[in-house]
């Protein structure tokens, strides 16, 4: 089972007084998540003004960083349109992130705009995908085109529990007609979160959990950091176990 810690999302800096913005930040964050027991980091890069941003500058800084001072795991980054809003321009910028910089892995959402030819630049970048799938369409999308990808992030995106849990079996259903093998992980985001985890848990899915996904712990209290959030998946997956 992998536990991805995810460690900014989209978030605003300040949102969250630990959230991790600079790539000093992220380095940092990077080794406390990983003593905590997460097996795989999941950022979305910042330019110097806190921004999301998908530039191969940007990309290059972090990742060298990373793999110089940060820990020894994987390292996927977004490629999501809230990052660069333009699918024809994220592509180009895509295109230009350069070895030996590259991440192990990269999210790809099925239901943006673009997403099939940015799976395709990738594969030919020998970068792995892990293609997320929102909703029905986007799992139709994956059945239909069959992109390879090295694995699908099931993201209920739905504010209520019950509305997120039957998202979630639609989607189980329309990815297991169409004979989808690659592993999975489960996730939800703010209230969702950490019912998702636990149904991540039950179905023997990977899992995922960071300031991405919500600041509170399952008691509603606020999070101290990422690393907190880790500390009570890998509590959690030890009393599942």
């Amino acid at each position: 089972m992998r536990i991805v810690a995810c460690l900014n999302g989209d978030r605003r800096p300040g949102a969250h007084p630990a959230l991790p913005v600079s790539v000093d930040q992220l380095v940092t964050d990077a080794h406390a998540v990983v003593a905590a027991g997460a097996t795989g980091l999941h950022v979305h890069p910042r330019d110097a003004r806190g921004a999301e941003s998908l530039e191969p500058g940007v990309v290059a800084e972090l990742m060298e960083r990373l793999r110089a001072d940060g820990p020894d795991v994987p390292v996927s980054l977004t490629t999501a349109l809230s990052a660069e809003p333009d699918p024809w321009r994220r592509y180009d910028l895509v295109s230009r992130w350069a070895s030996p910089s590259l991440p192990d892995s990269v999210s790809v959402n099925l239901h943006e705009a673009g997403s099939v030819d940015l799976v395709n630049l990738l594969g030919d970048r020998r970068v792995a995908v892990e293609a997320g799938v929102w909703s029905v369409d986007a799992a139709r999308i994956l059945v239909a085109t069959r992109v390879e990808v090295a694995a699908v992030l099931v993201e209920p995106t739905q504010v209520a529990v019950e509305d997120a849990r039957r998202n979630t079996e639609a989607i189980t259903r329309v990815l297991d007609r169409g004979r989808v093998r690659v592993p999975r992980m489960l996730h939800g985001v703010d209230a969702t979160a950490w019912p998702m985890l636990e149904q991540a848990l039950e179905e023997g899915l990977d899992l995922r959990i960071g300031l991405e996904d919500t600041m509170r712990l399952p008691e509603g209290v606020e999070a101290h950091d990422n690393a907190a959030l880790v500390e009570r998946a890998v509590s959690l997956a030890g009393a599942a176990a």
